[in-house]
């Protein structure tokens, strides 16, 4: 109960603390403050952010069909890539106005305040929305980004240049960020840990140096150098996930919530083949049961049906969520240690560090178990499987498989990664409408072309044709 009361104060003020700027001048009470506190901000703003990421829009309705983790059992056309330019907004426009611009709130409350904590946490959390943002889109509004009082439409950064801005963003929130510090309040992610907050600046460095890794390899190793010379600590367990605990209704996980009203979505054929194949122990934790009862228990729904083929299957020969995922206190997670150790993996495969990537490819997968409260002494005996062996000649294809189940329910994570390291292997469902391919970027929404139109076509110009099938800079194969 006071979690959902901190949640409501923060929505109202988070609010107040988003009006335009002639409002605010007009609409200024002499008997209260002028300015929303950041504790309340911080919570809402998180809460906010989070829904929009774990939300149906931009996980449910796309990446997670993108990376064949759920499928569509009625109104399949998202899983056929049937989708206009007013289909992926979400992820822009509360990206920016509930993300960004209540950030670069907090970031401006904490230097009013002399809390450089929250200066850092800002950062932190402004630089994962950016990073979301370009993730999907591409080339988007980011140095000009959330500043109503100086760019009405900003201009488009290219993605080489937001990547590295976000690399320095995150350098400077890791400085500022000091346990020894003053407390920040609101923080529903760490409950105000600043030695956990400095984990993730540095652990969003390491996702980020490797998504660039293929494009600019000495710029990533360079990243990994300076977090070895500053011994800049990253996340180093479980306990260090950041994650946002959802509360009971109405402040419940988004895909609890829609579950509650809606039955729309099953767990993919694609990755419950790959767990039943790798008698993987987290299909229990991934699916349910079919509620018919069938031979194999546990059934994936095949993406990209068309709504009759789906109609015909039908909804209870084929698995749902696992109850973990349908909780309504289920958590959205930003970032895993089990995502961490495959990083590091990768980045002594890439010769970046000097590492043993076998033995942190292996901890990744351990840790993933654990993760799910799965023992040690299952994970020992599936690491020791000849299919769960680290192949030195092919990183990406390790990796990236088994990366691709530990990130499941991080849609757009695990569709980045998948676009990245080109693993798993998905094929798209002859029913699809482009030509064979699954989409490899969000389109802009139709607003940019409305709202921002010289912008939108200098973007266009340099990133190409404003398609689901247009490859990002980081995208390189």
């Amino acid at each position: 109960m006071k979690n959902n009361k901190l949640y409501i104060i923060a929505a109202l003020a988070f609010s107040l603390a988003s009006c335009a700027k002639e409002l605010d001048k007009i609409n200024i009470n002499p008997n209260a403050t002028e300015k929303a506190q950041p504790d309340y901000l911080l919570t809402g703003a998180i809460k906010n952010t989070a829904d929009v990421y774990w939300g149906t829009t931009n996980n449910m309705n796309s990446s997670l069909l993108f990376s064949q983790q759920f499928a569509k059992v009625q109104y399949t056309e998202e899983d056929r890539f049937i989708y206009s330019n007013s289909s992926l907004t979400t992820l822009w426009s509360n990206g920016y106005s509930q993300g960004i611009i209540a950030f670069n709130k907090i970031i401006e409350a904490g230097d009013a305040q002399d809390n450089p904590n929250y200066r850092g946490v800002g950062l932190v959390l402004r630089s994962w929305v950016f990073l979301l943002l370009t993730d999907a889109y591409g080339d988007v509004p980011y140095t000009e980004a959330g500043k109503l009082n100086e760019f009405i439409t900003p201009a488009y950064d290219k993605q080489k240049d937001i990547y590295f801005g976000l690399l320095e963003d995150l350098k400077a929130a890791k400085t500022v960020l000091n346990p020894a510090g003053k407390a920040i309040g609101g923080d529903i992610i760490y409950n105000g840990d600043i030695s956990r907050w400095k984990k993730l600046a540095n652990s969003l460095r390491v996702r980020i140096a490797l998504r660039i890794a293929d494009r600019e390899p000495a710029k990533a190793k360079q990243v990994f150098d300076e977090i070895k010379a500053d011994n800049d600590a990253l996340i180093s367990e479980n306990a260090d996930i950041a994650q946002l605990i959802y509360q009971t209704s109405p402040q419940q996980n988004p895909i609890s919530a829609q579950f509650e009203t809606r039955d729309d979505y099953r767990i993919s054929k694609t990755i419950v083949d790959k767990l039943s194949e790798l008698k993987d122990p987290r299909l229990a934790v991934y699916a349910s049961k079919t509620q018919t009862p069938t031979p194999e228990e546990y059934v994936g729904l095949p993406n990209g049906l068309t709504n009759s083929e789906a109609s015909a299957l039908g909804f209870a020969k084929v698995s749902k969520p696992g109850a973990y995922f349908l909780l309504p206190q289920a958590p959205a997670v930003i970032f895993s240690y089990a995502e961490l150790l495959f990083d590091r993996a990768e980045a002594a495969a890439r010769g970046f560090t000097t590492e043993n990537a076998a033995d942190l490819y292996q901890q990744g997968i351990k840790a993933s178990f654990r993760q799910y409260n799965i023992s040690d002494a299952a994970a020992a005996a599936y690491v020791a499987q000849p299919f769960a062996q680290y192949d030195p000649g092919n990183y990406k294809k390790s990796i990236g498989e088994q990366k691709w189940l530990a990130l499941f329910g991080q849609g757009l994570e695990a569709w980045a990664e998948r676009r990245r390291l080109d693993y798993p292997v998905l094929k798209a469902s002859v029913n699809t409408v482009l030509n064979g391919e699954i989409p490899v970027r969000f389109i802009y929404p139709g607003t940019e072309q409305s709202l921002n139109i010289q912008s939108y076509k200098n973007a266009v110009a340099s990133q190409g044709p404003d398609l689901l099938t247009t490859k990002l800079w980081f995208d390189v194969n």
